[in-house]
Order: C-alpha cells, then sequence, then structure tokens
C-alpha cells in the first residue's frame, strides 16, 4: 500500500525530506498549499503533486489525504500539527516540534487523548550512519565513553529568512541545537544516563534571536558533551564525534550521510574508515513513518521523547540568559 500525502507550504527542505523519499517509495504527494498560492503551484508543478488546494486547512481536511507532512516555519509547526489531530490525520512534522515545552506538551497531550501518531523528523536518527555510531558507543570499542560532541554550522540564511524571526521561533539552538540535545538524550538513553546542562552560551543576533549558542552537558557515568551551533559559518559541517579512553570515532556528515557516508574510528589497533551507505536518511524515515502507519510497525521516537527534547531546549535558552521560544 501507499501513503497519500499533503504538504503544508512549499519549503526548501521539502524536496529532500519527502518528495524524493515518497518518489522512491512509492507514495504520492496528493496535495499542497503554501501562502503564495503561485509558488504552491511551482511547488507542485516541479515535483509532481496532484492539486494545490488554497489553504493549510484545506490540505489537512482534504478526505484523499492519509497523512500531513508540516515543513512551515517553526511557530508553525504545532498549531497546524493539531489541527491535523483534530481531524485524525497522522502527522510527520519537521523539528523543532513546537515553540517550547508546554506548547510541545499541548501537543503531545491531544495526539495521546486522539490516538493520533505524531513523529518529529529527527531523520539522521533512522540512517545506519548513526545507528553504527550508537552502536559504537556501546560496544565497548572506544571503551568508556568520556565525551560527545556535536558541531553543527551553516552559512548565514538570509535578512528575511525565518530562522532569524523570534515571531516565527527562529534561533541557532531551535535549528540545529535541537539536534545536538536529542543526541545526547539518545546516547543517554543507551548507557550514559541521563544528560544535565551545565552551561550554554549564545550570541544574539536580534534580541532573542541566537546565531550560535554552546551548550555543555554532563552524564551519570562522567563523561561530558558539547553541543556547539552556528549559523554564522562559511560552510555547512554536521559532525559527530564520540572519544572513549580506547579510541575515538567521527562521523563526518551526519545531516547528510547521503552526501558522505563515513564514519571513521581510531582505536589503538589503527585508523578504519567505514562506509554505510548513501541512501537518504529522510528514505529511511518515510519508510518507517510509513511502516507505521500502514501496519503498526513501532517507531524508534514517540510523542513523549519529542515533549523532552523540548524540554531540553527550554532549559539550554535559560542557561544561556535568554528566554525560551
Amino acid at each position: 500500500m501507499s501513503l497519500r500525502i499533503g504538504v503544508l507550504g512549499a519549503s526548501r527542505i521539502a524536496e529532500h525530506a519527502i518528495v524524493g523519499p515518497a518518489r522512491e517509495l512509492g507514495h504520492r504527494l496528493v496535495v499542497v498549499a503554501a501562502r503564495d498560492p503561485q509558488r504552491a503551484k511551482q511547488f507542485a508543478d516541479s515535483y509532481g503533486v496532484e492539486r494545490v488546494a488554497t489553504g493549510y486547512a484545506d490540505v489537512i481536511e482534504d478526505p484523499e489525504v492519509d497523512v500531513v507532512y508540516n515543513p512551515l516555519a517553526n511557530a508553525l509547526h504545532a498549531p497546524w500539527n493539531l489541527a491535523a489531530i483534530k481531524a485524525g490525520k497522522p502527522v510527520l512534522t519537521e523539528k523543532p516540534f513546537a515553540r517550547n515545552h508546554t506548547e510541545a506538551q499541548a501537543v503531545a497531550d491531544a495526539a495521546a487523548g486522539s490516538g493520533v501518531s505524531v513523529l518529529e523528523g529527527f531523520h539522521y536518527l533512522f540512517h545506519p550512519v548513526t545507528r553504527r555510531m550508537f552502536e559504537l558507543a556501546g560496544d565497548g570499542t572506544l571503551g568508556e565513553i568520556r565525551h560527545v560532541e556535536v558541531r553543527m554550522a551553516m552559512p548565514a540564511p538570509s535578512a528575511g529568512d525565518p530562522r532569524w524571526s523570534l515571531a516565527l521561533a527562529g534561533g541557532a539552538l531551535m535549528d540545529l541545537g535541537c539536534y545536538g540535545l536529542h543526541i545526547m538524550r539518545q546516547l543517554g538513553a543507551r548507557g550514559l544516563g541521563r544528560p544535565s546542562i551545565t552551561a550554554a552560551h549564545a550570541s544574539q543576533r536580534a534580541p532573542g534571536v541566537d546565531e550560535w549558542c554552546d551548550v555543555e552537558l554532563s552524564f551519570p557515568s562522567g563523561a561530558t558533551g558539547l553541543s556547539a551551533n552556528t549559523m554564522m559559518a562559511e560552510a555547512f559541517s554536521f559532525t559527530i564525534t564520540i572519544v572513549g579512553s580506547k579510541g575515538d570515532a567521527l562521523a563526518h556528515d551526519f545531516i547528510k550521510p547521503h552526501a558522505d557516508d563515513r564514519i571513521t574510528i581510531r582505536t589503538p589497533g589503527g585508523t578504519r574508515v567505514e562506509h554505510l551507505g548513501t541512501r537518504p536518511s529522510y528514505t529511511y524515515q518515510l519508510e518507517a513513518f510509513a511502516a507505521h502507519v500502514l501496519d503498526g510497525a513501532p517507531l524508534p521516537i514517540g510523542i513523549d521523547d519529542a515533549v523532552q527534547n523540548m524540554q531540553f531546549v527550554d532549559a539550554a535558552y535559560l542557561t544561556a540568559g535568554m528566554s525560551p521560544r
């Protein structure tokens, strides 16, 4: 069976996150809506979406839509996810899950009360690169884990980009740091123990909007963590480094493993490079989401995970002397 997918917005990320995966897996993009109707039409024409709707509500209420994909600006994730939940439509939503922990909890409560699935799009989690890094952290290859570092960097978005808007819940921690905090929590659940934020520092491009934000963490195991995030870099760079008493491992690009699927592992026995496959992480993600919706297959993360991650995001902002979105 194939899913009939409704798309909210004609976003930049949609080509990689939903268009390509749907085409590869045989799912249908049946309808799209955007603030600019002309942009929605161009999106539909470019990517083979069957119809254009006049508004987001029309996509959600469309009887031919099985699931909703929500890649809107951060501040619009929760409101439109709530609308989809009310309509009984499962949602694949881009991260971050909501503007803040309170809003995330409201969405989670609605989803749980209605029995509707909402998956936060941490696509990296589904790829063999990430699964292998998590395996290396726990199988003894690197010895006792002492430090985890997630570095995420991108060139500055244009001045009018939603990522620079406080009203639209922008900021480096929201768009990038949510990944680093998620990785720390995932590793914590795999043996390091629940992490705690020990320090955070940020620089604000405009009042309340961070252009970079670094978050330091500690684990009950004694390991430390760093989530370093900047939207002011010269180039894109997304790495995970895990350092242990017997060696270290580096994922060269955990966000875009289709472009670079390497993991470099260094131990006393030498250095080796593993290639984990260039099938996009987004394809793995949609495959898992479809199996869940169509066949009830379990997902690696649920609604509680999304709420907890937003709790960490809020705590990091407060530790950096800023307010949550």
